[in-house]
């Protein structure tokens, strides 16, 4: 396998909430010979902008996600929202045959979620990783917009040692969706109850995902109930080595 140069999209949630996601992802990625830098230029995508109906806001962000991303780097992101963003929404936001549109289009091409960028990019779904116990999955909404479907249980199914137990309803929606569980919180609430009821009768002793959003909300809803079910992003599990 040729080494490449890879940038880190850490997202904001990833880098506010969940640091150790990044580090993980770096980790690994160097781990499988790969070059990785930090684009320090980097801030928040825009998405809350753009859901919020704010379209020069997001426009704005997106010109300068762009422009810290310039250049011929593979970016890899462990979040299918903000991937979804960069590679379907950024190029909507510029007229087409405009020159952000052109710069839009080129960044979408070159960024990859993260199991996307293992699985359908490198065509590895062992990473190395060992595990010892019963793990869960829960299917991230956004991961749908970018037309993946099992490339994180495969990668899951992948690590030495590991049991894997399905959840019922794994693909449901947690309840987050950024705004959503503040505009509706009575809706997000018995929905992340839902999702949390079908991960604890799978007995597994960690549930993994591949959205800081998603894993805050389980995590937080988990946490509140006294559980002790560990909550995991799909690169901290592929990250282990015991």
């Amino acid at each position: 396998m040729l080494a490449m140069q890879l940038s880190l999209m850490i997202t904001c949630l990833g880098d506010v909430v969940r640091p150790e996601v990044g580090k993980a992802v770096v980790r690994l990625l160097r781990r499988l010979g790969h070059e990785v830098d930090f684009p320090a230029a980097q801030t928040c995508c825009g998405q809350p902008f753009y859901n919020s109906g704010f379209s020069d806001l997001a426009r704005a962000q997106a010109q300068h996600t762009i422009a810290a991303f310039a250049g011929e780097r593979t970016v890899v992101v462990p979040s299918g929202s903000c991937a979804a963003m960069v590679k379907v929404e950024y190029p909507h936001l510029f007229e087409e045959g405009s020159e952000w549109h052109g710069r839009a289009v080129e960044l979408a091409n070159r960024t990859f979620e993260l199991s996307d960028f293992l699985v359908n990019k490198l065509g590895i779904t062992d990473v190395g990783a060992k595990f010892e116990g019963k793990v869960t999955y829960h299917y991230a909404c956004h991961l749908r917009g970018l037309g993946l479907q099992t490339e994180a249980e495969k990668l899951i199914r992948g690590v030495q040692g590991l049991t894997y137990v399905p959840a019922a309803h794994e693909d449901q929606c947690c309840g987050f969706g950024g705004s959503f569980s503040v505009r509706y919180p009575s809706i997000s609430t018995a929905m992340v109850a839902d999702k949390t009821r079908c991960i604890l009768a799978t007995g597994a002793d960690a549930v993994v995902s591949t959205d800081a959003g998603c894993l805050m909300n389980i995590g937080g809803k988990l946490h509140r109930e006294g559980r002790e079910i560990r909550v995991l992003h799909l690169a901290e599990l592929l990250e282990s080595k015991a």
